[in-house]
């Protein structure tokens, strides 16, 4: 019988890293809101809003959020000698049918009145024949290993470089306008507003955490002059940088 050992909500700040680990149990992660990518076992993916990954025991998995995440996770056993054939990272279907049957599980958890435990590894039982369907009906999770998550990449890695959506597109392989449109639609950002975010992020940082002038810092996050540094910062964060650094200083 399918049993559930625990189920728990997270919420990370961006840029977090989850360091490789392992589970004796299986274990969903369901990122309501989130954006990033996860090595599960050997494979590298891409995961965000209402997708979710499942990861059998044993398999060595990490995580790497871009923004902030709001997660959901269930740690459980199950017999099904199939169900290790689906680790990865799947999309949820358009009603959300993964993340409605979790959210009982966790009312059931919080409630905590008689039989909850019976009904939640009833609900589970329930995720297990969804998943179940999806390698029967031939499904299988998208490996990161494509033109538009190679970009993603490399703009992690060069964010505070000069880039434009022209060149990013010219590595793509795809048009203009098709990469936006593709970009967009995966990962719920505009490619300029994505690095926009990343150089900001990056800018909070460094105000936090050293005495760097506000040139400095402008020139060191990508921008391109420190005007158009202080207007994004204040439309975006909703303070200057250097009220920002004093309300952060001791944080």
């Amino acid at each position: 019988m399918d049993r559930v050992l625990y189920i728990v909500s997270a919420a990370h700040e961006p840029n977090t890293y989850i360091p490789p680990h392992q589970h004796e149990c299986y274990e969903l992660v369901y990122y309501i809101h989130a954006l990033g990518s996860s090595n599960v076992g050997a494979r590298n993916y891409h995961f965000r809003s209402s997708s979710f990954a499942l990861i059998p025991p044993n398999f060595k998995h990490d995580e790497k959020h871009t923004p902030g995440a709001e997660l959901l996770f269930v740690g459980f056993i199950c017999d099904h000698p199939n169900l290790s054939a689906l680790s990865g990272v799947y999309e949820d279907d358009k009603e959300q049918t993964v993340l409605q049957i979790l959210l009982r599980m966790k009312a059931e958890f919080s409630r905590k009145q008689d039989g909850f435990t019976e009904l939640m590894n009833l609900q589970m039982s329930e995720i297990i024949v969804h998943l179940l369907r999806l390698l029967g009906a031939g499904h299988s999770p998208s490996p990161s290993e494509d033109r538009v998550q190679y970009v993603l990449n490399y703009m992690d890695e060069h964010y505070r470089n000069k880039l434009s959506v022209k060149t990013l597109s010219d590595m793509s392989g795809y048009s203009y306008d098709r990469f936006r449109h593709i970009f967009k639609e995966r990962f719920g950002l505009s490619p300029l507003r994505y690095l926009l975010l990343k150089r900001l992020d990056y800018a909070k940082s460094l105000l936090r955490h050293t005495q760097m002038p506000i040139s400095e810092i402008s020139a060191n996050a990508g921008f391109v002059n420190d005007a158009q540094f202080c207007n994004m910062f204040k439309r975006e964060i909703g303070q200057t940088p250097r009220t920002f650094r004093v309300s952060n200083k001791t944080k």
